[in-house]
């Protein structure tokens, strides 16, 4: 597991930046917001005249009650238009919820697009620093986060601020002394706005952070479950899994509690508000300026002016949240990418055929994974075709580090390396690939059948072929006995033992058919009966094909035609065994230590 910093809180110029990213990336969807935004304003129009007709309808019965006869058919044909406004209202208002949910989830997959494409291209150096949980977040709660919030957000602000706009209209024009009465609410409301969502942003910043650090967590133990419970670290894990929920518990209870603030304090103002109208409400009515319709329509008012001020602070916390979510998602989308090689053309495999005689070459290559620390200081070595090199050496040599390199895992930091005379640099990365066929230490099946699991991206290969293939890696016997044979479906990889799954990497190595092998560690998971029938088959195998061997174990590569031995990112030996054995050098110390432990 890599393990590194996620990605964190990148500050408040950064939030802007993002939110600014955001709604430029709405832009393709400006018709669904248009129409939308033409059914929130029939709502709104349909709100801001209802409350004139429950004006009449209160006026009527006050009168009626005044002189004790009451017009029910007036009554009624006022109680029919309002029922029309709240139900056109409430279609309206389903409608332009629909299309927001509708365009909000489409760009939220796109978003999710644009992740996966971007995976494709960041250098494997990433997840050497970034764990893997914490990159599963981004694409998961992150990307939810943002699609839920943007919903809510901007169908809250567009609705909250057209009923605003109206009711204010509507209240002038109704009663402009009270309408001035409730202006007078607004600095307040907006003054709690600003200072309740300036201390709630960070904290929704931390709770995407630590959710990113706690996915982090779950993953890695979740995968490393076995060696937990074999070392009896079940505790200690548990412990730091709870330390870390406990964090990121009081961020989540710290940001919800502020933000809750919120509605609350909009409420206060807005019985203040109550308060203050039915006061002017009462002085105006005795100087028979309104009537009693006028204040009951300015309570509607009121709640609708009250309404969209609460929504438009929902709608801010909303943006944080999204605000919040969209940093780490473009810091990955802002990633370095690999170099873009769509100019480049195939030099060995043109119409997939194959050119490749497997000479390589090592000039002078230099690499470190940090541009401060170089680990590979002055490589050289010339591999002539068909010739089996091993490459050996301690613990952190170098070993796995130039075998990348050869792949092109990682770009080298100076020198060259050349198969056939031609750069690797000239020719692009799926054609490298494509060169190589690689089996290594660490084994991957996916959930699928024995039979896709070998040829994987092998196509056209008949099943005789199949199973020549598989007696060639030793594990015919073992399909056989599985039900299904070949058709037998892996749903987990714990329902095949580790040296089972080594020899099935194996034999998609056979079956893929590269012209150069790259083999690490191959032979690691196996006993030393297996080890005895695979190395004979990587013989068979490795003939007439330009093959790397990376092993510890020196006996199984004392046929090579070329020892690489590796101390600290240099070749400090190179020839066949016997050469080697003879200089009574760094080789001979760690075969004689070796065969001595034996």
């Amino acid at each position: 597991m890599n393990h590194g910093r996620p990605m964190g809180v990148r500050g408040g110029a950064k939030n802007k930046g993002n939110i600014k990213l955001l709604i430029k990336a709405l832009k393709p969807y400006s018709l669904h917001i248009a129409v939308s935004f033409v059914f929130i304003l029939i709502s709104t129009v349909l709100s801001v005249l209802a409350p004139q007709w429950v004006s009449n309808l209160t006026d009527e019965i006050n009168a009626g009650a005044a002189t004790q006869s009451i017009n029910l058919k007036n009554i009624l044909n006022i109680a029919i238009v309002l029922i029309i406004f709240y139900s056109c209202n409430a279609i309206c208002n389903y409608i332009s919820n629909f299309i927001f949910v509708t365009f909000t989830q489409k760009y939220a997959r796109k978003m999710r697009s644009d992740i996966s494409r971007k995976i494709n291209k960041v250098p494997l150096g990433y997840f050497d620093s970034h764990q893997y949980g914490d990159t599963l977040s981004v694409i998961t709660n992150d990307v939810d986060s943002i699609g839920q919030s943007l919903d809510q957000a901007i169908s809250m602000f567009f609705s909250s601020l057209c009923m605003l706009v109206g009711v204010l209209v509507a209240m002038f024009v109704t009663a402009w002394q009270m309408a001035l009465t409730v202006l007078l609410m607004v600095p307040l409301m907006m003054v709690l706005l600003l200072i309740i969502s300036k201390i709630a942003l960070p904290q929704f910043e931390r709770n995407q952070q630590y959710l990113g650090e706690l996915n982090g967590k779950v993953e890695e133990n979740y995968s490393g479950h076995t060696v937990i419970q074999a070392f009896g670290a079940g505790d200690r894990k548990r412990a730091e899994f709870e330390a870390s929920n406990k964090t990121m518990r009081r961020a989540v209870f710290k940001a919800q509690s502020i933000a809750g603030i919120m509605m609350p304090a909009m409420n206060f103002v807005s019985y203040f508000s109550y308060a203050a109208v039915c006061v002017v409400g009462g002085l105006l009515m005795n100087a028979d300026i309104i009537t009693l319709g006028t204040i009951t329509a300015f309570m509607v008012y009121i709640n609708l002016f009250q309404s969209p001020m609460s929504q438009l602070s929902q709608a801010v916390n909303n943006l944080q949240m999204a605000s919040a979510a969209a940093t780490r998602v473009y810091g990955f989308l802002g990633q370095e990418e690999l170099c873009d090689e769509t100019g480049k053309e195939r030099k060995l495999i043109k119409d997939g055929k194959v050119d490749v005689h497997g000479d390589v070459e090592f000039k002078n290559v230099r690499f470190g994974y940090t541009p401060d620390k170089t680990i590979i200081h002055d490589f050289s070595a010339k591999i002539d075709r068909g010739m089996k090199v091993a490459i050996v050496g301690p613990t952190g040599a170098g070993k796995t580090t130039l075998v990348n390199l050869l792949m092109r895992f990682y770009e080298i930091s100076g020198g060259d390396i050349l198969i056939d005379g031609v750069s690797i640099k000239d020719m692009p990365r799926e054609e490298v690939h494509d060169i190589f066929g690689m089996v290594l230490q660490d084994t991957w099946l996916f959930e699928g059948t024995i039979r896709d699991n070998i040829l994987f991206s092998k196509n056209g290969m008949s099943d005789e072929e199949l199973k020549k293939i598989c007696k060639e890696a030793g594990i015919y016997h073992f399909i056989h006995t599985l039900p299904g044979g070949l058709d037998f479906v892996i749903e987990n990889e714990a329902s095949v033992s580790g040296g089972q799954k080594q020899l099935l990497t194996i034999a998609r190595a056979m079956a893929e058919n590269a012209p150069l092998l790259i083999l690490d560690e191959a032979t690691s998971n196996v006993d030393t009966r297996t080890e005895e029938v695979i190395q004979r088959a990587m013989d068979k195998l490795t003939q007439g094909r330009t093959s790397f061997v990376i092993a510890h174990r020196l006996s199984t590569i004392k046929n090579a035609d070329l020892i690489l031995v590796m101390r600290d990112g240099n070749i400090v030996e190179q020839g066949n065994h016997e050469q080697l054995m003879i200089q009574n050098g760094f080789y001979a110390g760690l075969y004689n230590s070796q065969f001595a432990n034996e």
